[in-house]
């Protein structure tokens, strides 16, 4: 099914534009390296995942044009990107604007809050998506700070400016409470 052409972001200046035109397949050495990092680091987010540590998730940013694959297995964990029209079976899809989505990572958004306010959405398994969620609101830190902590300043200078975007967006302009 195709899915048409996702809006351009609201807010998010440079950084979130450039972010969305970058094609899913120069993506994948980065968000290998992320998936790897994080399980390095925060090697409990397996133990609470039960068994959907082998599930497909798909997390679906609605205003750009891919959507990212993770499964979270403990031997060989996966995170990928795919163009729109490419998502494969999974078990969970959450979607949100990425800002919202970045929020989930970074310590900081309510999920339940995002997902009341219909900011976020949840289809497919929502035990394995609450046992997702779970699992990274137990870690300490920023999910999102370490992964931009992998690649030096210029990681944590892009990770500030999303988060620059995320503090001026309104609620009439996308996610709130971020």
């Amino acid at each position: 099914m195709a899915h048409p052409t996702p809006p351009p972001p609201r807010q998010g200046g440079l950084a979130l534009r450039l972010i969305g035109v970058v094609p899913p397949v120069l993506m994948q050495p980065a968000l290998g390296r992320i998936v790897r990092r994080i399980a390095a680091l925060h090697p409990s987010i397996f133990q609470r995942l039960g068994d959907c540590r082998s599930a497909t998730f798909v997390i679906e940013p609605r205003d750009m044009g891919f959507a990212l694959v993770l499964r979270p297995d403990p031997a060989n964990p996966q995170l990928r990107a795919v163009k729109r029209d490419a998502i494969p079976d999974h078990r969970a899809r959450i979607s949100g604007d990425f800002l919202t989505l970045l929020a989930l990572v970074d310590a900081g958004a309510d999920g339940d809050a995002l997902f009341f306010s219909r900011d976020l959405t949840v289809s497919g398994d929502t035990e394995a998506v609450v046992r997702l969620r779970n699992a990274l609101d137990d870690v300490e830190g920023s999910i999102a700070g370490d992964a931009a902590a992998l690649f030096g300043p210029p990681g944590q200078f892009l990770l500030s400016r999303l988060r620059d975007a995320a503090a001026n967006v309104t609620p009439k302009e996308g996610p709130h409470a971020i």
